[in-house]
């Protein structure tokens, strides 16, 4: 049985026809958990991604992002992480029976491990692979920090300066052996060091998520205009790293300030285009088409709209782009970065 999100009769306030239907996509950034109170959706799991996937969209594989979900309860706290892996790789061969569609639903699995634990994180990472069963394609170790008390920084309490820390980066040189990538969840004040990061390991490839979260909250509150100038900066900087890739979504979580959720209505997808095609444009013309992907940032940016109207927000924000270009923007660079 399908347990819905807890805005469900607010998303159905919006009801659009999926946009050309017959575009595969492969979506490469959701979430899985069994319990997360406080989540817009607190039970996540294979029923409710189908549920979601379910509203007309040709969504043929996904790429399960680490969330902190299902660790192992005992054991070596460095190994704890496994768990998540074992977990969704379970979800994944159950996909994968055919039983319940077509779609090869966490397909790839992006999971965690504690760099900052140097030499050590190479066993890890070698459990991860192993419980992954060829589907494990990199780790996410949260680095968004924000220099606001009232506002929360990734749920792992990263230090402001992750990603420039020696114990960090002796973990991180362990991933480009294993042919793993990494993925830079930060703040954007923070895009200089994912910059730095990138430029001392180019055999790592490295995929910034949510557009390396331009956040006009806090200390930034009011100055979305300005936010978007420090930013084009950065990310000018940071597209020149040719191993890195962007993943064009996520701003429609509280932090990015557009406060969907405080209307009455959801915004349509043409509401999200105009708010945020900005964005979009910038990234795109920067990285290029091959070096970018939508992502869905489900059942987070659920927040703020259904599966249906924000994959019909790309297809508009993508209408004037070639076939090829689209093609991808919505499936053959995330399914190239991601080995799927």
């Amino acid at each position: 049985m399908v347990q819905h999100s807890n805005n469900q009769a607010w998303l159905e306030k919006v009801q659009e026809e999926a946009l050309e239907p017959d575009l595969p996509i492969c979506d490469p950034h959701h979430h899985l958990w069994e319990a997360r109170p406080k989540a817009v959706q607190p039970h996540y799991a294979l029923a409710e991604i189908l549920d979601n996937i379910s509203g007309g969209h040709n969504i043929v594989s996904t790429v399960f992002i680490e969330c902190g979900a299902e660790f192992r309860a005992d054991g070596p706290e460095a190994f704890r992480c496994v768990g998540e892996t074992e977990y969704v790789s379970a979800i994944a061969d159950e996909a994968a029976t055919g039983k319940h569609g077509p779609c090869k639903v966490a397909a790839g699995i992006v999971g965690t491990c504690d760099l900052k634990i140097g030499d050590q994180a190479a066993d890890v990472l070698d459990a991860q692979v192993e419980a992954g069963k060829g589907r494990f394609k990199g780790i996410r170790l949260g680095a968004y920090w924000i220099d606001d008390p009232d506002i929360p920084n990734h749920r792992t309490e990263p230090p402001q300066d992750l990603m420039m820390r020696d114990d960090f980066r002796t973990g991180f040189k362990h991933l480009a052996p294993r042919n793993l990538s990494f993925e830079v969840w930060c703040c954007h004040p923070q895009i200089p060091q994912a910059t730095d990061l990138a430029r001392a390991f180019p055999d790592t490839t490295i995929v910034l998520d949510h557009f390396g979260g331009p956040s006009p909250v806090g200390p930034y509150a009011g100055k979305q205009d300005e936010v978007f100038e420090d930013w084009k900066g950065m990310i000018d900087e940071l597209s020149l790293c040719e191993n890195v890739m962007a993943k064009l979504g996520g701003l429609n979580m509280e932090v990015n300030g557009f406060d969907w959720h405080e209307r009455d209505t959801p915004p349509t997808s043409d509401e999200l285009v105009e708010a945020t095609r900005r964005y979009f444009d910038y990234t795109i013309d920067k990285f290029g088409v091959n070096r970018c992907m939508f992502e869905s940032n489900f059942p987070v940016d659920k927040l703020s709209c259904s599966y249906t109207v924000i994959w019909n927000s790309f297809k508009r924000l993508s209408k004037d782009f070639s076939a090829s270009e689209r093609a991808a923007l919505f499936h053959d660079t995330a399914v190239r970065v991601y080995k799927l």
